[in-house]
């Protein structure tokens, strides 16, 4: 892929530091951060839980490390669930919150995306041609297929569950003191999950609405970023373009093998984007744009997670 591309080697721009395009990006990652702060916030505030600002702020970041250090974002959901545990949120309450919060951003991805695939040029030329679409289909289904079971078919996880259990019992790697309490355990935060997500949507509309609000303006600001850098290096880019190729390139990304989608959203990205922008200015387009919304959040991030880690303070 980045062979076919051809891209030359980036230069520093100057324009990169025209004091109006980076107030304009200290904006954008302003309301970036914020946003997914707050999504997540109120998210919580649906299912019944309020934690302090301070460990909200933490979780963004936090998230942000572990996600891009994992494949395919796996661990950001998990280590705040980690994190919300030590707030006081029940582990059942903590899975719901992190799932619905993903899925609100799923929902605004997923749903576009096919008619986006049909009618944007970059997209209909793509080299990759009907099997980009085709492959990206049958991962989306697999995609909403494991959440619909997660949400609407609890009883078959439950099953699952007592047979895992039942099974580590059989080879005698748990006794039978140990398989009633996981039996138990399981069971409960199962029912507490189903009972968080039931909240979310039966519960209190507004915060419902909130963080569904939030989640639009958290992935507006992501999208929003190469339009911003492409602005300041003088292009005269068409922003819904840009807005619906990003869409695409994040949809992809949500099934990349590698931690935080390395390689596969520099190469997505640059095949979308080769007609629009040079070659040099599109390798510089592609490294600011993954330092702003990957690598800073990690480097804020690593202080972040190891100041919790070690020096864990349940009540801040």
């Amino acid at each position: 892929m980045v062979s076919e591309l051809d891209l030359e080697r980036p230069a520093l721009d100057g324009r990169l530091f025209d004091p109006l395009f980076l107030l304009a990006l200290a904006l954008l990652l302003l309301l970036y951060f914020t946003c997914d702060g707050l999504r997540l916030y109120f998210t919580l505030r649906a299912l019944g839980y309020r934690i302090p600002l301070l460990a909200q702020t933490r979780l963004v970041f936090i998230n942000l490390l572990v996600s891009n250090v994992t494949p395919m974002a796996t661990g950001g959901g998990v280590a705040q669930i980690w994190y919300l545990r030590h707030q006081g949120v029940h582990l059942g309450a903590a899975t719901a919150a992190t799932t619905l919060r993903t899925l609100q951003a799923v929902f605004f991805i997923f749903l576009p995306t096919p008619l986006l695939l049909l009618l944007l040029p970059p997209l209909r030329e793509s080299p990759l041609g009907d099997q980009l679409a085709a492959y990206l289909a049958l991962f989306a289904a697999a995609y909403l297929l494991f959440f619909a079971v997660l949400l609407w078919r609890m009883r078959w996880l439950l099953a699952t569950a007592d047979q895992v259990i039942l099974l580590l019992s059989r080879f005698h790697l748990i006794n039978q003191q140990r398989r009633g309490r996981w039996h138990f355990f399981i069971r409960r935060e199962l029912l507490r999950f189903r009972y968080a997500c039931r909240a979310f949507f039966q519960g209190q509309c507004g915060y419902a609405l909130l963080a569904i609000l939030f989640t639009a303006g958290f992935l507006l600001a992501l999208f929003s970023f190469p339009a911003v850098v492409l602005w300041g290096l003088d292009y005269d880019v068409d922003y819904g373009l840009t807005l619906g190729l990003l869409v695409v390139t994040t949809f992809i990304m949500y099934f990349a093998p590698t931690p935080g989608a390395s390689g596969v959203a520099e190469g997505v990205f640059g095949l979308f984007f080769s007609a629009l922008v040079q070659s040099g200015d599109l390798v510089l387009t592609i490294l600011v744009w993954r330092f702003l919304t990957i690598h800073l959040g990690m480097l804020i991030g690593v202080p972040v997670t190891l100041h919790t880690v070690f020096r864990p303070r349940p009540n801040d």
